[in-house]
């Protein structure tokens, strides 16, 4: 399983300090069921892309099931999503989707996910709470 090889958060402690201790890259972090489908193939994705875009995102797991403390607050009951954070803040991305505050589909492009990740660390970095996809998903089915 690739989730073993991606680091883990086991608390909403290491959450927490996960996302207030990073001042320099995008956090990353995929929300879901780690038995899911959906989180196993988006773990497989990020594990391809992370060598790639070490240098400015910090990609973490969160089971959701043994972390709970997010759940209601994120309105965390997708089997995976993905939520960005930059300097204890979270990023929004408009989607098409109609939900900007996480990625809650699959994308099975590599090069589409780093671009994804350089859009909203670039917004980050000016500052800027919501950006915008290089990419348009109005077609993805949103529960």
């Amino acid at each position: 399983m690739t989730s073993k090889i991606l680091y883990h958060l086991h608390s909403g402690w290491h959450v927490d300090q996960a996302i207030v201790t990073e001042h320099e890259k995008l956090v990353v972090i995929r929300f879901g069921n780690d038995n899911s489908r959906e989180a196993m193939l988006m773990d497989d994705l990020l594990l391809s892309v992370s060598e790639k875009v070490s240098n400015f995102v910090t990609i973490y797991l969160v089971d959701i099931e043994e972390v709970p403390d997010f759940n209601e607050m994120y309105e965390l009951t997708d089997p995976m999503c993905l939520m960005f954070f930059y300097q204890n803040k979270h990023m929004m991305c408009d989607f098409g989707t109609g939900n900007n505050n996480k990625l809650n589909f699959l994308i099975d492009d590599k090069q589409e996910l780093i671009d994804i990740f350089e859009v909203i660390f670039r917004g980050a970095r000016k500052n800027k709470g919501l950006v915008v996809s290089p990419y348009d998903y109005s077609d993805q089915r949103v529960d």
